[in-house]
């Protein structure tokens, strides 16, 4: 018989799980190996669906479906809209009929941004009937995944991009039959435009079963990052690259850059005509430049304070060192500049001053709207996602590459099948191509973090992301901050870049520049199509919407650099004799950045 006082004295969950059946609280090895378990299960699925997860979509669909069917005057809405559209569509190609095929307005227009049915011959009849057709559809499609009651926001958005995603699969552009250019390319070649496409098509499958991308002009030392400088210092997680002064005198605080460690630094020093680093030195500034490793398997314990320790803070201890610069202005580039704003908040609460101002390139503190890759980012996504990572060590660079495709999918998939596969024209790759290719992979635990403390739950915008234990607030910076945007950013959309003004406590000069992510920011003087808005807004001045702001800014033409090269002059001291250069471990561009 059991002893009344042992009994009284167990623990309730013992109890419970007595009552229950069940054990309550397992051996801790136990618990991982069940953990690992899931974790393979999990990892496994990844592998088959491309790092896509199948709940994720699965809840999302069904969200959207049982809504749909809860929504009577939504369904009625979305038959009359499909009736007004077959009467149109019919209307459109009787009155074709009647002008002998001519083109005419009262069809739908495509988007600015769609290019697919730009070429005149998409006008001749029966093609025009076929492109207007699917314009309706895609219309009429949208109009059915959007504005339904009850539907979550997030779920909503999935929806909407799987039926755009395989609607622009089954565009008529992209078949031969249905696609006037291709049919005009093959009478015109005898059909050798097939043949060029086979070509393309056996090359491009030798690159991805070799993983050997084929000979270009393009190489790291010889056409790309060529800017003369030295390696002069490394650990474990980067190389400090220190470039040659090439001006009798610079200014006295010298420039670190921070590029985003999900590629390769060289963005900013691309070729000699566009490189935003020589265009620094050649305005006589001292330039530093962080060259993140590509970390491997062994690299997986990587956190976001690694980053900020070995990274951020350990190259700006060896620039102080070397020049004897008291403060250094800082320039973060994407998940670079997320990572200076975390320690730039961090410095400020420690009362370190040798921040002397600091440059946000397309980047985010607040991801509450982080843009479209938020379709990717949800609690069954990411624990996905962490299971891929957990059994590799690190998010493969090719997955992260099929997501960016994905989200540009006309561009970057059917657009490049058309005109390499189809239409048999040879890629003309550019030196910011050649950088797009050269990929990286994300460690396990600094990735996993970043996904969940920032994405997940925003806890850097919200002042809840502790660095030593102790949380951080944006609101403690006090240095001048230039934020720069880009028009058509898909990765940190200029919107969620201008929230910098309620974050921070500090004077803020925003820049919004024409372009996207990467070619919004290598944007050398002299380049034509260019433009941007810049305003500066003083810690007490009231808020300005986004909006009232991109409506009442005027407008500039030509590159943003030498506003942004002003900006800086005026806050990086007087011009004195170039410091001395560290001691060289190697020439630049080093050996991080050689990794594959």
């Amino acid at each position: 018989m059991d002893n009344p006082t042992q009994s009284a004295s167990m623990a309730p969950e013992r109890l419970a799980s007595g009552w229950l059946g069940i054990p309550a609280s397992p051996h801790p090895r136990h618990e991982d190996a069940g953990k690992n378990l899931d974790r393979v299960l999990q990892a496994g699925i990844g592998r088959f669906t491309g790092g896509i997860s199948p709940a994720a979509i699965w809840m999302a669909y069904v969200d959207w479906i049982i809504h749909l069917h809860l929504s009577p005057a939504k369904q009625e809405e979305l038959l009359l809209d499909a009736w007004n559209k077959l009467g149109r569509w019919n209307e459109y190609g009787w009155d074709l009929a009647r002008h002998a095929g001519q083109a005419h307005d009262t069809g739908v227009r495509p988007l600015p941004q769609d290019k697919r049915f730009i070429d005149p011959t998409w006008q001749q009849w029966p093609f025009n009937v076929a492109y207007q057709g699917f314009l309706m559809t895609q219309q009429w499609w949208h109009r059915a995944t959007t504005d339904i009651s009850g539907v979550s926001r997030h779920h909503e958005d999935v929806v909407t991009f799987g039926a755009r995603q395989l609607l622009d699969m089954l565009s008529p552009s992209n078949f031969p039959i249905t696609n006037p250019v291709v049919l005009h390319e093959t009478i015109r070649s005898g059909g050798l435009n097939f043949w060029r496409g086979a070509v393309n098509a056996i090359n491009d499958w030798k690159e991805e079963i070799t993983g050997k991308p084929s000979e270009q002009p393009y190489k790291v030392g010889e056409t790309l990052a060529v800017t003369p400088g030295n390696v002069v210092f490394r650990n474990r997680l980067i190389e400090l690259i220190q470039y040659t002064p090439t001006t009798p005198t610079v200014h006295a605080v010298p420039v670190l850059f921070i590029p985003a460690w999900i590629m390769k630094y060289y963005i900013l020093d691309l070729s000699p005509h566009n490189s935003l680093v020589r265009y620094l030195v050649g305005k006589g500034y001292t330039v530093f430049m962080i060259s993140w490793k590509n970390p491997h398997a062994n690299d997986r314990d990587f956190s976001m304070n690694d980053y900020r320790e070995l990274g951020v803070m350990a190259a700006v201890n060896a620039i102080c060192s070397i020049t004897g610069a008291p403060r250094v202005s800082a320039v973060g580039y994407c998940l670079g500049g997320t990572l200076l704003s975390i320690a730039a908040a961090t410095m400020a609460r420690d009362g370190d001053q040798r921040l002397a101002n600091m440059t946000l390139f397309a980047s985010q503190v607040d991801f509450k709207e982080p843009g479209e890759l938020s379709l990717f980012i949800d609690e069954s996504q990411v624990a996905l996602l962490e299971s891929i990572m957990w059994e590799k060590g690190y998010l493969d660079s090719k997955q992260m590459a099929g997501a960016f495709h994905i989200l540009r999918s006309n561009d970057l998939i059917w657009s490049r099948r058309l005109n390499q596969y189809l239409l048999g024209r040879t890629e003309t790759v550019n030196d910011l191509m050649a950088w797009n290719t050269d990929t990286t992979r994300m460690p396990y635990r600094m990735h996993t973090e970043y996904l969940r403390d920032l994405f997940l739950e925003n806890k850097l915008a919200e002042g809840r992301y502790e660095v030593s234990g102790q949380p951080i607030a944006l609101t403690d910076i006090r240095v001048p901050i230039f934020s720069v945007g880009t028009l058509t950013d898909h990765v940190a959309p200029w919107r969620s870049a201008y929230k910098i003004h309620l974050l921070t406590d500090t004077d803020v000069t925003f820049l919004l520049t024409s372009g996207g992510h990467n070619a919004g920011v290598v944007s050398p003087p002299g380049h034509p199509n260019r433009r941007y808005q810049v305003g500066t807004s003083a810690h007490h001045a009231p808020y300005i919407d986004p909006e009232i702001w991109h409506a009442n800014t005027p407008s500039n033409e030509d590159s943003w650099w030498p506003e942004w090269e002003n900006w800086m002059a005026a806050r990086s001291g007087d011009l004195v004799m170039p410091p001395r250069m560290g001691k060289a471990l190697c020439d630049a561009p080093g050996t991080y950045v050689l990794q594959s």
